[in-house]
């Protein structure tokens, strides 16, 4: 997984090339002539990138938990249905 810096950066600047140490935002390096972005307007991305990121993990559960009643509908019961996908 990308970091978050790296990917407000690209939110901002979708062909920018840059390596972050982890996620601390004073170790970016612009790489290939990419044109700095000023820190600001990556901090500024990061809530976007983060609000982005819960929405996937829930979005996730949320298909699980449909698929499990999709098989339930099918006459699945649950230990069926957890020898299925865990």
């Amino acid at each position: 997984m990308k970091s978050k810096i790296i990917e407000a950066i690209l939110k901002i600047n979708h062909n920018a090339e840059v390596t972050v140490h982890g996620e601390d935002i004073n170790t970016i390096v612009w790489e290939n002539g990419t044109t700095p972005i000023p820190v600001a307007d990556i901090q500024a991305q990061i809530p976007v990138v983060e609000q982005e990121i819960k929405d996937a993990e829930q979005a996730a559960i949320d298909k699980k938990a449909s698929g499990k009643q999709k098989l339930k509908d099918l006459g699945l019961d649950d230990a069926e249905i957890n020898a299925l996908i865990g």
